[in-house]
């Protein structure tokens, strides 16, 4: 009895503190929808207990059908837990090594005998990112491909560093990956995650072949929304992400994954410490790893077309943030540190609607032209009817709207632009500022 009675005085005394936290977490998520900062599901949860766990905006514009707990989405390289626990897995059944050299599985791969499973799992690999090639990424992700064809697209790519050395993220890592694990358990990955993570963790709206997926509950990916209305994203095949960023879900079946990682259930101990210790660029195997008030704050992020997604989990302190966003223009990594501090009690803001001023067109007419920020990536800018506009490589166009004469900010994503000129008053380039990152682009025309 006395037991009952000291749980349910700890379980008042949570509720009692959290209230006024879960009230702050509503209140700037709801300002985030309204100016058009967010739009998706949040589940948050403080000490083990559920916070929160609610959608905002619509999973579905045309329709108008509301985002909640409920809503699936694809969640992008996040899947990336999932392989590398599977990999884990393996090795703690001596099925595989993470020292094994990848031409043990694959020999004709290129470099195969430099590479081993670990530098797979840590992106010390060298393998070239496949998708930095800009070209398939924006003409052939919806068409499926098999591993004959990823080889194809990479075996002329030298190595970015010899493995081990350095840190480059590589998707086409975690595609292999997926290969080794369906090589090693002759089973399909997808039924190898099932199985071993989805049906013990009762994890039942989870899966992967989100193109054809038939669920009412399911969101529409869009590139924007804008007053309402939705530009709908390409539907990406999930041969295409596969085991590097091809699940879907929703808050609440990450919820039960989360949870699952302050146990046994899964992994052993053993594995979870090292796939949370830190290697180069502080990663770790599959999970990023950083700290919050000197306790360890492990998370991943994902990014798919039209998808968004970020997990964060601190094991210390049972909290975890997990955001889903349907709309890929989001600065997700804003919003999630935004609710970290409100669940630590630490200084933020509320999301506001940025007041446009005037600008005569004449001034306009002077950022016309195009700015090159690398070599495979430059900014249109024109002027419409007396409106700035921007078009960046492979993207919609958006409007630019005046801070003042010479700094404009966009309505669809969290970033601004600044024209800068020369000592005879000429734009010379303008300086992309978005998610903590300031990328000049120099005026070529």
């Amino acid at each position: 009895m006395k037991q009952f009675l000291l749980a349910l005085m700890m379980a008042f005394s949570i509720a009692v503190v959290a209230q006024p936290t879960t009230e702050k977490i509503d209140a700037y998520l709801t300002a985030a929808q309204k100016v058009g900062k967010f739009n998706g599901s949040v589940l948050i949860e403080y000490n083990g207990a559920i916070l929160l766990a609610k959608g905002y905006g619509y999973r579905n514009t045309e329709e108008k059908l509301s985002c909640d707990d409920q809503t699936i989405y694809q969640i992008g390289s996040v899947t990336k837990q999932f392989t590398a626990t599977i990999i884990l897995k393996l090795a703690e059944q001596k099925k595989l090594s993470l020292s094994d050299k990848l031409s043990k599985y694959f020999p004709e791969f290129p470099n195969a005998e430099k590479i081993n499973i670990e530098n797979l799992l840590s992106h010390t690999s060298g393998i070239f990112n496949y998708t930095n090639d800009a070209d398939f990424m924006m003409k052939e992700v919806e068409k499926p491909i098999d591993r004959q064809k990823l080889f194809e697209m990479v075996k002329n790519k030298p190595l970015d560093f010899e493995p081990g050395t350095k840190y480059n993220y590589s998707n086409t890592g975690y595609m292999m990956l997926g290969y080794i694990i369906e090589k090693v358990t002759g089973r399909k990955y997808e039924q190898a995650v099932k199985q071993n993570i989805f049906i013990p963790l009762q994890m039942t709206h989870s899966g992967f072949d989100y193109k054809n997926l038939q669920d009412a509950n399911r969101a529409v990916g869009y590139n924007v929304i804008v007053n309402g209305k939705g530009e709908r994203a390409m539907k990406v095949d999930s041969t295409v992400s596969f085991s590097a960023g091809a699940m879907y879900t929703t808050v609440g079946d990450l919820n039960k994954w989360n949870r699952s990682l302050q146990t046994e259930n899964i992994l052993t101990k053993q594995s979870l410490q090292n796939a949370f210790t830190r290697r180069l660029s502080n990663y770790g195997l599959g999970w990023a790893i950083d700290s919050i008030g000197g306790k360890q704050m492990i998370s991943h992020g994902g990014g798919i077309h039209g998808f968004l997604s970020y997990n964060t989990f601190i094991p210390a302190d049972k909290n975890s943030v997990t955001l889903f966003t349907n709309v890929a223009t989001t600065d997700i990594d804003k919003v999630t540190r935004d609710l970290i501090a409100i669940v630590y009690n630490k200084p933020y803001e509320l999301p506001a609607e940025k007041v446009e001023v005037k600008i005569d067109e004449s001034i306009l007419k002077q950022y016309v032209g195009t700015y090159e920020l690398a070599p495979t990536f430059s900014i249109v800018v024109r002027v419409d009817n007396g409106q700035l506009k921007a078009q960046a490589t492979g993207q919609p166009e958006f409007e630019l709207f005046a801070k003042n004469e010479k700094e404009f900010f966009l309505k669809v994503v969290d970033a601004q632009v600044e024209f800068v000129k020369n000592d005879k008053g000429e734009v010379e380039k303008m300086i992309l500022h978005q998610g903590g990152q300031h990328m000049p682009g120099i005026k070529k025309k």
